[in-house]
């Protein structure tokens, strides 16, 4: 039977930065998808000749890459990798997405 001799601090320690690598990957690639989803949504409509029937869809696409955008910075910024500048030229993230970026808009309360 092994033991591990480290204290027991430095074993959380590695478990929550362990977590934080994991939980940012996860983050990274939801923002690459959903810039990815908006990206296919414009190739495939060109944006002087989308309709006005597919714009709703498409600011739905907008409004969910900033979401991810959004939970991808929070995470960075908790794992102390305060400079954003950096993911919006990695990614390429349009301006309007970043204008977006927030938490997802609350539905409204069924009456």
């Amino acid at each position: 039977m092994s033991r591990d001799l480290r204290p027991p601090v430095d074993i959380l320690h590695y478990e929550i930065v362990q977590e934080q690598a994991s939980a940012l990957g996860r983050m990274g690639r939801a923002l690459e998808q959903s810039l990815t989803r908006l990206r296919e949504f414009d190739a495939a409509h060109a944006a002087s000749e989308v309709p006005a029937s597919m714009q709703p869809a498409r600011r739905k696409l907008v409004i969910e890459a900033g979401h991810a955008l959004w939970m991808f910075v929070v995470q960075r910024e908790a794992s102390g990798l305060r400079d954003s500048r950096h993911i919006m030229r990695t990614y390429n993230v349009p301006s309007e997405v970043q204008r977006c970026m927030g938490p997802a808009p609350s539905k409204p309360a069924s009456q």
